[in-house]
């Protein structure tokens, strides 16, 4: 398992963050998605497979751009 702590820019309401944290736990392996609204960021627990890519993608895919991405 690992986790992962990502810094998204452009929400702008809960239903934003709503949208980001559905599209994330589409992605095959994510385990356990948290996004914030307050500080802009998701913490995402997903299966040692799972790309930072492939979330990246989740995020774009709903309107939003992932601004950092890190591990741990």
């Amino acid at each position: 398992m690992k986790k992962y702590k990502i810094s998204i820019s452009g929400m702008h309401c809960a239903s934003c963050a709503g949208n980001v944290e559905r599209s994330l736990r589409k992605v095959q392996g994510v385990k356990n998605v948290s996004v914030s609204l307050m500080t802009n960021k998701s913490i995402v627990e997903v299966e040692d497979n799972v790309s930072e890519d492939s979330l990246k993608q989740a995020v774009g895919r709903t309107g939003y751009k992932v601004v950092g991405i890190q591990i741990g």
